[in-house]
């Protein structure tokens, strides 16, 4: 017979993995994502799997069935992260990520990047919806042009990541955006205008950090000569032009039309591949040697598909901006999903999850206990089932009664379950979202954290807000909830 887990056996997977987790940061820095922490993962659901067998009752093959079904809800970020690999590859290739950091270097000063970074890539995000689709086009552009005005990848990467959360956020096309509200049984305009209260100030906030952190980096300490030098560079190596900036501009329509990011980015490849024959016919035929011919090309596209582009220009900087992408390049964080869905699943399966919520649920006294609890909740659960779409259905379940009994609409659930379980997500580096945006900028989670200033403050702007009755929003009794 089944028995509930007490609070103790609950939280002790997640004492052993933290536990785990710690040791391989300690002892393997920036290497802990590429095998430690997939281990720790792997790990703490086998102690998680013993517990549920032999202590709480459960029977193996549920377990094992139930896991590889939470395995299952990744499947779309661990084929979005397989097609991405391939396009990155693919559009360094054709021209269009040299292209965006040519220009990129010569038009942005090294004082406004941060702010411009962030601006760009809320912009992008907001009009897509997708703040994968913008760090995997935009985002490695932007990485490469930061990169060469010497700006810390940390900063580079925390700018990009909260303006691409800004605009995910806040946007009518975003999955999150739409689900957030679903599980709340709010409607989604409520549900966006609601967000305004948290989100703007925190936007704004990041802004001000950015601009002060750009002040440190006016480009004083940068060589002419060797800016100079890069730009040359891709100029000699690269046909720059234009016309390729249609190609991001089409995949950003795509997106915009509601196409879903994967066929989308898929289309986005394939146009790639047409773009190389296009505009980079010198490139191909100095790659190709003295043995240019259709097999050849055929060869080096597929190549650069599966294992990304390899630059060989001698440059240091210029080699390290562009030998990067392929699908087998994404493989290692496929790998670090695929152990912390195995995790997640396995705390679901045997009810740890549940039980750790239920005890926050019993402490939580007042309108702001009620708001930390729910954003505290959404955080815990982006670090243990390891994808925020889980945080988000499974916090929006969990608290919705306790909003109705305190009077509150569910559109401050749905506010509170955005600013916890969306924002955090990316800064998880064995979450779906911190291991994407990892894998895809090149730059550890752990190094763009401290920086992802958007991320960081929206959890405490929500709470903040809570304890304001003007922007805790009461049950209109006349008023008709949209039903979930």
């Amino acid at each position: 017979m089944k028995k509930t887990p007490s609070l103790f056996i609950a939280i002790l997977p997640v004492i052993i993995l933290v536990t785990f987790l710690s040791l391989n940061v300690y002892i393997f820095k920036d290497d802990s994502s590429y095998g430690p922490n997939q281990l720790a993962l792997l790990f703490a659901a086998i102690i998680t799997a013993l517990i549920g067998v032999f202590h709480l009752g459960h029977d193996y093959n549920e377990i094992e069935t139930k896991t590889i079904q939470s395995i299952g809800v990744s499947m779309h970020a661990i084929l979005i992260l397989l097609v991405v690999g391939a396009l990155i590859g693919i559009w360094i290739f054709n021209g269009v990520v040299p292209t965006m950091i040519y220009y990129g270097i010569k038009l942005i000063h090294p004082a406004i990047f941060l702010p411009i970074s962030l601006i760009i890539c809320a912009v992008v995000s907001l009009a897509t919806g997708s703040s994968w689709s913008t760090v995997g086009t935009v985002g490695v552009a932007l990485v490469g042009i930061g990169q060469t005005l010497q700006i810390p990848d940390g900063m580079i990467a925390g700018a990009i990541v909260s303006g691409a959360y800004f605009g995910d956020k806040m946007s009518p096309l975003s999955d999150t955006t739409n689900l957030a509200p679903a599980m709340a049984g709010t409607d989604l305009f409520s549900h966006i205008k609601h967000m305004t209260y948290t989100t703007f100030p925190s936007f704004i906030i990041s802004l001000i950090l950015f601009i002060i952190l750009g002040l440190f980096y006016s480009g004083d300490h940068l060589n002419p000569g060797d800016i100079e030098q890069v730009v040359g560079l891709i100029d000699k190596n690269f046909n720059i032009s234009l016309w390729l900036f249609t190609l991001p501009l089409i995949v950003f329509i795509l997106v915009k039309k509601k196409v879903p990011a994967l066929p989308a980015l898929l289309a986005g490849t394939i146009l790639g591949v047409v773009y190389i024959l296009i505009f980079q016919q010198d490139l191909l035929v100095r790659l190709s040697g003295s043995d240019f011919s259709v097999a050849n090309t055929y060869k080096m596209i597929m190549k650069t598909t599966y294992s990304g582009f390899e630059s060989t220009t001698g440059h240091k900087l210029i080699d390290k901006l562009f030998s990067r992408g392929g699908m087998s390049g994404m493989l290692n964080t496929i790998w670090l999903i695929i152990m912390a869905m195995v995790f997640g699943g396995m705390m679901e399966v045997t009810g740890m999850i549940q039980k750790i919520a239920e005890t926050v649920l019993k402490v939580v006294s007042g309108v702001t206990s009620l708001v930390a609890s729910t954003i505290g909740t959404s955080v815990f659960l982006n670090l243990t089932t390891s994808d925020q779409y889980i945080a988000i259905v499974l916090t929006g379940r969990m608290y919705k009664s306790a909003y109705k009994d305190y009077n509150l609409h569910p559109k401050n659930l749905s506010r509170a379950v955005e600013d916890g379980a969306t924002v955090t997500s990316v800064l998880v580096p064995w979450n779906t979202c911190g291991a994407y945006f990892s894998s895809v900028m090149g730059i550890a989670t752990m190094t763009y954290l401290p920086f992802a200033f958007f991320n960081l403050i929206s959890p405490i702007m929500s709470i903040l807000i809570s304890t304001s009755e003007k922007r805790m929003e009461k049950i209109d009794p006349a008023a008709e909830i949209t039903p979930e």
